[in-house]
């Protein structure tokens, strides 16, 4: 939790939205919406004042002269002025509301995009569930500055400024004593106002950490349940909630002071003008239907007021969800990278390390001069102990990382210049721990190519012995798998992912120990499709079981983020070096 406290105080100090730049970015674009929203509640404002005008009539002019045919006229009017309002109500609701909707979709279609343009290591230090609440959740509060909210400021401005010169005309004394409590309630509002934002702001932070927790906790339900962990899981959740409870707390209780506030000084200005009106009508200077006319109508000024104080904590909210929003669209997408302009062209896939160096950390390299050269269709593995930097050289070889020294080319061409979408295109990934989407085998399988062909598909399918066990499904293909492909076994789901590999048809293959997770059964029936899978494709492949790379171009030995050994099975064989030993050693196993 003090963790929590400390990213909120960094949190804090951030650029924030300003009003005037939500202004220009958000409302002025949608200008010609807001000006008839704004035209309709300038309608429905003066419509309102029908009924307090008209008060008067009724109590000074109706009453005393029983006059039943203004009477009636006085009824058709209000009732029409009560119709107004209806429908202007009704149209600010359509024409503002459901656009605010809109521009809520829009934005979180905006912010989905650029979370998906940036690099992996952001997503390496950022929680799913976190992010899912960004794009979700801090863009909500924009309905309040294109919807009914900054336009009911607006609106409620202009009600109480004409209200409050009527009220001027009607009596001088009596208005100006009005505001005495309304000016204490402004300076307390705008202090709130103040103190609330940066509570809104550390909120949504405080929100994407529990939901990403969350998130984690439910995908990692079976580790939870097997260590018995679930006491302790719900503990960390609990605090994470009560985290939430305090900083709503806070709000609610500046929220409470604005209220309360607003509650008493008006009721203390309404006691004021009870007794000055009375005095003045014993007095004989006004009417009962002046006071009661000057009562309506300063309800009409007290009331966007006091709705004003609202608003403005919901444009408050707003604004800090859009300082998150903000926050996230102005990092820097993979391809915003100036330096990559090559486009490839009449791609074959030969991939070069010249003397390459990575590391995560500042000065703790996790790899140290690699040099090695992969020509177009070879099959080069990687073998060593855990933590050796395989990987890492994977990922970079994925353009996943970028090396801090050396060069990475392709088809000799700086691979670091070339841009992304030019090189991905050609790629084609089988990790460890393969993701499959919640869906059918088929779907997973024809992610990377929707548009293939009945007869594609099932060339992969075969060419990864898929059909193999899906034969027995009922529905085949089309059978559901479950989250995180949760029905299948671990090497059900190898082989999904190696056919989706297969049918994206990629120059250069990377497999990150694609079969450690499989059976022998299921070793076998990949081992008799791998020269179908590298077959005219550059393929990296991290070996843990070294049966599966014996026939391999080019084996690479990586120990301690260096190459201490490389040849073919054969050659490595009779050096009797380190692959002999990891050889013999899982042999004898």
């Amino acid at each position: 939790m003090q963790d929590l406290k400390k990213s909120t105080i960094k949190d804090n100090r951030k650029p924030k939205v300003t009003l005037k730049q939500a202004f220009k970015t958000i409302i002025w674009p949608r200008r010609n919406l807001v000006l008839i929203g704004l035209l309709l509640i300038v309608i429905r404002s003066l419509s309102g004042f029908v009924l307090p005008l008209q008060s008067k009539v009724l109590l000074d002019e109706v009453v005393p002269n029983n006059d039943y045919k203004l009477l009636y006229s006085l009824i058709f009017i209000v009732i029409g002025s009560i119709v107004v309002q209806a429908v202007t109500s009704f149209l600010l609701t359509k024409v503002l509301s459901i656009q605010a909707q809109y521009l809520i979709s829009e934005l979180r279609a905006q912010v989905q995009k650029k979370v998906l343009s940036l690099p992996i290591s952001f997503f390496d230090n950022t929680k799913s569930g976190a992010l899912v609440s960004r794009i979700m959740s801090d863009v909500e509060g924009v309905r309040n500055l294109i919807g009914t909210g900054l336009v009911q400021l607006v609106g409620g401005s202009f009600t109480a400024i004409l209200t409050l010169i009527i009220l001027l005309k009607m009596n001088v004394w009596m208005t100006l004593f009005t505001f005495i409590p309304l000016s204490v309630f402004a300076v307390i509002a705008l202090k709130a106002f103040k103190y609330i934002r940066p509570i809104f702001r550390a909120r949504g932070k405080i929100n994407a950490d529990v939901k990403g927790r969350l998130t984690e906790t439910l995908s990692g339900v079976r580790v939870i349940k097997a260590f018995n962990a679930e006491a302790q899981e719900s503990e960390t959740f609990a605090k994470g909630v009560d985290a939430i409870f305090n900083n709503v707390k806070k709000s609610l209780t500046a929220t409470a002071i604005m209220t309360s506030s607003s509650t008493f000084l008006i009721g203390l200005a309404t006691t004021g003008i009870m007794g000055i009106g009375g005095h003045y009508m014993i007095l004989g200077e006004i009417t009962p239907g002046d006071f009661l006319q000057f009562t309506f109508l300063l309800a009409f000024m007290v009331a966007p007021i006091v709705q004003m104080s609202n608003i403005g904590s919901q444009l408050t909210e707003a604004l800090a969800g859009l300082d998150r929003t903000e926050e996230l669209m102005r990092m820097k997408a993979e391809e915003d990278d100036i330096n990559r302009n090559i486009e490839l062209e009449d791609f074959k896939g030969e991939l070069i390390f010249n003397d390459v160096s990575f590391a995560y950390e500042k000065n703790k390299d996790v790899l140290h001069n690699i040099d090695f050269k992969a020509p177009s269709g070879s099959v080069i593995a990687l073998v060593g102990s855990s933590g050796s930097g395989k990987s890492t050289i994977a990922g970079l070889s994925a353009t996943f990382l970028n090396p801090q020294s050396g060069t990475i080319t392709i088809d000799g061409e700086d691979l670091s210049k070339v841009k992304l979408q030019s090189f991905r295109k050609h790629l084609g990934v089988v990790l460890q721990e393969e993701f499959l989407f919640e869906g059918t085998v088929r779907e997973n399988i024809m992610f990377p190519r929707p548009d293939a062909t009945e007869m594609q598909v099932q060339a992969s399918v075969k060419a990864a012995y898929v059909n193999e066990f899906t034969d027995r499904f009922e529905d085949g293909l089309d059978t559901l798998i479950g989250e995180r492909g949760v029905k299948l076994s671990g090497g059900q789901r190898q082989r999904i992912a190696i056919a989706r590999a297969i049918l994206a048809d990629p120059k250069i293959i990377i497999l990150d120990e694609a079969t450690s997770s499989l059976d022998t059964e299921s070793e076998a029936l990949i081992q008799k499709s791998f020269g179908e899978l590298t077959k005219n494709r550059t393929t990296i492949v991290i070996a843990h079981r070294l049966s599966t790379i014996r026939k391999a171009d080019q084996i690479l030995v990586i120990e301690n983020g260096r190459i201490c050994e490389r040849g073919n099975h054969d050659d490595l064989i009779s050096k009797k070096g380190r692959y002999f030993d990891l050889f013999t050693y899982q042999a004898k196993i």
